[in-house]
Parts: C-alpha cells; structure tokens; sequence
C-alpha cells in the first residue's frame, strides 16, 4: 500500500530492454524470498540487497540504483514511517490507560465466538472509509491484538476481517487518493462512484473478511503478538482507572473525523483556499491528524486512566523501541518499490496491453493488477492506469466510467507481495512469516481484487 497522493505520472524512459526488465524483476522477487525464508536473512538486508540488485540488473547505473533505493526508503519513512511512530505511541497509551481494555471488553461482551470477525470487519471498514489503509492499521492494531487475546479466538480470524474493511475501502472508495485521482482522470462523477464503491465494497468485504478468515485461520496459526500489553497482562497490577467507552472512542475516531472532513471540504470546494478549507486540509493531514489524536491520548487517556505525566512519558518511550525493525522493513519496502519504478517497468507493462481489444473494464483492472505486482504500489498502479485510459473513457457514459474507475480500483489490489511496504506492514505486526503471509495477507487482497472486478462486471449488467 502507498498512501501519499500521487503527483501525475511522467513516463519514464525504461532502463533496458523490455525482457532484461522482466527477467530482472523477477529474479529480483525470487532471491528476496530465497534469502529471507531459506537463508534466514533478516528482510531489512534482504530487501537492500534485492532492491539494489534488481536496479543493476534492470539496467541502471550501481550509483543510480543506490540513490533510487534511498529515495523510496526516505519517501516512506518520510510518509508511513511517521505514521507507525504516532500510531505506536497512540496505541501504547491506549493500552496503558485501560482504553483498549474497555473497547474490547465492550465488542468481546457484545459480541459472540461467530459474530466477533463481523463486528472487525465492520469497524474496519468504517474506520478504513475516510482514512489510509496505513493510519487505519496503526490505529486498530491494538484493538485487533487485544481482542484476539481476550476472546481467544485466532489472530489471524480477528486479523483478517479487519484488514479486509481497511483494504476495500483503499482501493475502491474515494476519497481515498488513488480512486480519487482516477476519479479526475477519468471525468467520472465523485457521488456515483462513491456510491457504486460502498455497494461493491460491502459484499467484498464479507468475502475477503469474515468469510475468508475462516479458512485462513485453518491454514495459519500464530501466536499473539507481546504488544499492547496493559498493567494487568505485565504483573504491573490492574489498572484503577479506565477511560470512559465515549471517551476511547472518540480518541481513535478523532484523526477519522479531521480526515473525513477535510476530504469533504475539498470535495464540496475543491480548490479553494479560504481559511476553513486551508485550515481542514491542515488538520486532515494524516501525520497531523495522528498526532493530535497522540496528543488527545496524553491528556485524556492519561487523565481518564489515572496516569500521572511520569507514566505518560513511558508509556511514548516504551512504544518505540517494538518497533524499530519494522520501520526499517517498511522503509527497504518501499525503497524496492522505487527501483521497480525507475527501471521502467511500470510503463513497459502499460505499453505492452494500451492496444488491447478486450473489454475496457476488464482491461483496466488487467492493466492495474500488472503495474500493481510490478511496483508494489496501489497508487501508482491507479494512476498510470487511468492515464492510460482516460482516452476510452471520453467516449463512455457517466455510470461506465464510474464502473472503469472502480475496476482500476479493484485491480490496483491484486497480489500484494515483497515489494509492497503494507506487505511487510502486516508482516511484522501479526507476527507472520514471509510463507505465512503470502497465504494469508496475499491471499486476501487478490480476492479483495478478484471479487471487486466480479462487482463491476455484475453491475455493468446490471445497470
């Protein structure tokens, strides 16, 4: 997943031919993998090595290939690197001050054994509606670990309907920046394609979420994560005091609601720059949202749980250090994102199907999916596959380019793997292998993808 808009897509001149680019890309993968689940390499060497290799082999320069690397290393520590830093303190605090114990004491109360992955999947999605995958996954991690340890039922069955809503809502509703910039490309309508989103969206999820975790949780099983872990699970006492539901609540819909704002401001006025839009798209911010909602969390959660500024200020530097190496696997992620995409190979794949004949919806969730498993990016892949098509789609009517949009949306998706920084994301917080999440993880988003392209083609009938 990449979360950061997009700026337009320039071409990029390939740096081989089309078959070195091809040959290097996935001999790039396969000595990743080799290295990390055969020879046990750590995934943050494994990922420098391959990435820079990869560069080489697709033609760059040794140099170029080193400065590429590090410029999607800095871009995605610069963007999801801070996110996970806020969302880990946010998340400890909410732990530490008894918050995530009252959330999940009221869904594991409310809830029963075989309605508990729906309860996920619907605040996965309501939460994944306005917000980034990435920020809605550090927000609900706490959440989705400490529910799998009280209810007892399997991380991966509380995980994965979870992710799922998060998921869905990234690729196939706006106002989320890749549906949204297709959405401009493409001269679709914004209302009805928000509205076809939602409708496609809800069966997708129940598929690719509770339904699919099912058997998820049969083929992998893996221990919950030591994270978030409240006074009482630490022999440190029970906590005297707990925030209120309301109040928990609104800590973690805080940074949903200076999001969902800004984004229909911009909607509603977009491009202005009167005080109010200039002020919510500030405060919408993801980086600024969560770091208010961290802020929130130091004050009210420390109050309300009966923390004095001492327990506080441990509570933020106790969150940090967990996660130090996923930082770094999410940042060579991102880097080996960027080789892919200065080597070309993005556009080669784009040239390679712009003159197809077969139908445009199934060609642009084709053209997305293949820039998605070269790139690793959801974003990138929307992008350049709307610019690809935004010729077709001045000739289609307004629900057709609303269904091309979707489509794209939907194949932006497809086969989330090592290049992808959300890969490695759900990695390390779930506490997966490489093989683990490939049947898990992977296996989701191709279904997300797959049951998403089914929607569009249904209702294209449909409608």
């Amino acid at each position: 997943m990449n979360f950061a808009l997009a700026v337009p897509v320039v071409p990029i001149e390939p740096a081989g031919s089309n078959l070195q680019l091809i040959i290097a890309a996935l001999v790039g993968v396969a000595v990743i993998i080799v290295l990390i689940t055969w020879l046990k390499v750590h995934p943050f060497l494994a990922l420098s090595i391959g990435a820079v290799g990869v560069g080489v082999g697709a033609g760059l320069a040794p140099a170029a290939a080193v400065t590429s690397f590090s410029t999607g290393f800095g871009a995605t520590m610069a963007g999801v690197g801070i996110l996970v830093g806020f969302g880990a303190m946010f998340g400890k605090l909410l732990a530490d001050s008894g918050g995530a114990d009252r959330i999940v004491d009221s869904l594991v109360t409310r809830s029963s054994a075989r309605t508990l992955p729906w309860t996920m999947a619907l605040i996965g999605g309501l939460i994944g509606l306005p917000m980034f995958f990435e920020v809605g996954l550090v927000l609900l991690i706490p959440v989705i670990i400490l529910v799998a340890r009280r209810s007892g039922l399997s991380l991966i069955r509380i995980a994965i309907p979870a992710l799922a809503g998060l998921s869905v809502m990234h690729g196939l509703v706006p106002p989320h920046p890749g549906p949204l910039v297709a959405v401009t490309t493409l001269g679709a309508n914004l209302g009805l394609t928000l509205a076809i989103g939602v409708l496609i969206a809800i069966p997708t999820v129940i598929i690719a979420g509770p339904v699919f975790s099912k058997f998820a949780s049969k083929w992998v099983s893996v221990p919950v994560p030591q994270l978030f872990l409240t006074n009482e699970e630490q022999g440190l006492g029970e906590n005297a005091k707990r925030p209120s539901f309301l109040i928990t609540i609104s800590g973690i819909l805080l940074p949903v609601v200076l999001m969902l704002a800004r984004s229909i401001a911009d909607a509603v006025n977009p491009g202005s720059t009167s005080p109010l839009n200039a002020t919510l798209d500030f405060l919408g911010t993801p980086m600024i949202a969560l770091g208010i909602a961290v802020i929130y969390a130091m004050i009210v959660f420390g109050r309300g749980g009966g923390m004095d500024r001492s327990a506080v200020a441990k509570s933020l530097s106790d969150s940090l250090p967990p996660i130090a190496g996923i930082l770094l696997i999410v940042g060579a992620g991102g880097g080996f994102k960027q080789v892919l995409i200065d080597t070309g190979i993005g556009t080669v794949i784009a040239d390679a199907v712009a003159g197809s004949s077969i139908s445009v919806l199934l060609l642009a969730w084709f053209v997305a999916a293949l820039i998605r498993v070269a790139t690793g990016s959801a974003t990138v892949a929307t992008v350049t596959a709307a610019g690809i098509l935004a010729p077709v789609a001045a000739s289609l009517g307004g629900t057709d380019v609303s269904l091309m949009v979707l489509a794209i949306g939907a194949g932006s998706l497809f086969l989330s793997h090592v290049n992808d920084a959300g890969f490695w994301l759900v990695k390390e917080y779930l506490g997966t292998t490489v093989g683990q999440n490939l049947k898990t993880w992977t296996v989701m988003e191709c279904l997300i993808s797959v049951t998403g392209l089914a929607g569009v083609l249904l209702l294209n009938i449909v409608i």
